[in-house]
């Protein structure tokens, strides 16, 4: 299955029929639903109080519900006009305010308006470009840019995102640090193909330390034992069945026939597997 950034802009692969197709599916409700717990866990909100939070790439308004369930205000923006039909629609399930906004363009807020920013599955788009116009590293170097200003200052942002190389991953880095943001990458189960999933963690604090990602030896479906885990393991190859006492006195009568000599005599340890040497 080919990447969707891969097939053009991101407005026209999500059209009414996409939209409705992402917003209906369980297992990409659940996926979703998991991805915004984990982002605002990396977040590191102040819960005594709401947050106003800033959703980019809000889409139809699935993470959006996640942070109202939290008890948090938000604001989401989306290329999109097709999943924000879809996210009005059920406009009474939502609190949340709705934009229409290409965010490589940058953001239209007032400079330090949220208190935190999530994105979940979006970034990557700007790695793409659908006309000779848009340059992957000034759309990304712009929307830092913006979302440097339009955050509180002690906010962090955490956008989640599937590069398709380790080069997109070092861009989108490089590109935040450029504009002036700390942090960096965060991996959660980096050994599985499935459950991995990439967060770039955001901060003004130049001494932040980006948070470890979640490992689970379950992930691998490779069970470690404590009793083996430090000792070498060999690996025994199968050999066929060995040959029998009958085939092998078979054997040495063809060769009798045939006139073959020194041929050995037949005794009680014909056939027997001799001890190993060593």
């Amino acid at each position: 299955m080919s990447r969707p950034e891969l097939t053009g802009a991101a407005a026209n692969f999500y059209n009414d029929t996409e939209a409705r197709k992402y917003d209906t599916n369980s297992r990409m409700i659940g996926i979703q639903a998991e991805i915004t717990k984990r982002a605002l866990e990396l977040l590191q909100l102040d819960t005594s109080f709401p947050n106003f939070i800033l959703d980019v790439g809000c889409g139809s308004g699935l993470s959006g519900k996640v942070l109202e369930e939290a008890g948090h205000y938000w604001v989401g923006l989306d290329v999109s006009r097709d999943m924000l039909n879809v996210a009005s629609e059920r406009e009474s399930s939502i609190k949340g305010d709705l934009a229409h906004h290409d965010m490589g363009t940058g953001l239209p807020f007032r400079s330090a308006s949220f208190d935190g920013m999530i994105s979940i599955s979006a970034l990557q788009w700007l790695c793409y470009s659908n006309s000779s116009k848009q340059v992957p590293k000034r759309r990304l170097v712009r929307f830092f840019s913006a979302l440097y200003g339009v955050l509180k200052r002690g906010a962090r942002a955490v956008l989640q995102f599937y590069p398709e190389t380790p080069e997109q991953a070092v861009l989108i880095s490089e590109c935040a640090a450029k504009v002036g943001f700390a942090g960096g990458v965060v991996v959660d189960y980096p050994n599985s193909t499935k459950a991995k999933k990439h967060y770039l963690v955001l901060s003004f604090d130049r001494g932040y330390s980006t948070p470890k990602g979640l490992q689970s030896s379950a992930q691998s479906g490779v069970r470690v034992d404590s009793s083996t885990s430090s000792k070498r393991v060999k690996v025994v190859k199968k050999k066929g069945k060995g040959k029998t006492k009958e085939w092998i006195e078979h054997k040495k009568d063809v060769q009798r026939k045939k006139g073959f000599e020194n041929v050995r005599k037949d005794t009680k340890f014909t056939g027997r597997k001799r001890k190993d040497k060593f």
